[in-house]
């Protein structure tokens, strides 16, 4: 998903992006939920959005910002074969990211964010501005794929903006199922 396209679904939607984070925090309180991140290119930017929010030490217990792929295994159980076999920046890491907080947390929602947000750490196969987020809930997991580099000039702060931004929102989304 492009970044234009993660902007429209939330334009569409009838969200401003800036009130993603206190949507989310209502709507988990309202519910009785609880959320917990796992953050690597976002270096706790997700958390520190949900925690600016008054009452949300409700809803919100833990956050691990786990740049090294040492603690993506050690503390979020994250597989060596899946960071071996597919890296840190893949699909499969964001979901096992999400799935491994959900479970160290005993929370209702785990969302990661796994990406590059450069300027450097690019490749053909994986460009600067690709970002995974997963959700994990006790009945889905799955990750979400953003390609958030499209934008003139979008620089590592724009990316990862874009990132949080992409990770409120499906959490918010997920909501609904719950």
């Amino acid at each position: 998903m492009k970044t234009s396209e993660l902007l429209k679904m939330i334009e569409n939607d009838g969200i401003k992006g800036e009130e993603l984070a206190e949507l989310l925090v209502k709507e988990l309180t309202k519910k009785n939920l609880k959320i917990s991140t796992a953050e690597s290119c976002t270096g706790g930017l997700v958390s520190g959005a949900i925690t600016d929010i008054s009452g949300a030490s409700s809803v919100f217990d833990l956050s691990v910002c786990s740049y090294a792929n040492h603690i993506k295994s050690k503390i979020l159980s994250v597989k060596e074969q899946t960071l071996s076999t597919y890296g840190a920046v893949s699909e499969k890491t964001a979901m096992e990211m999400a799935r491994g907080i959900r479970l160290l947390s005993n929370s209702d929602i785990g969302v990661s964010t796994t990406g590059i947000a450069g300027p450097l750490g690019g490749s053909q196969y994986k460009p600067v501005g690709l970002v995974y987020v997963g959700i994990s809930t006790k009945d889905m997991l799955y990750a979400k794929k953003l390609l958030l580099n499209e934008e003139r000039n979008c620089d590592r702060q724009r990316i990862r903006s874009l990132a949080v931004l992409g990770a409120l929102y499906f959490a918010y989304r997920e909501t609904d199922n719950l």
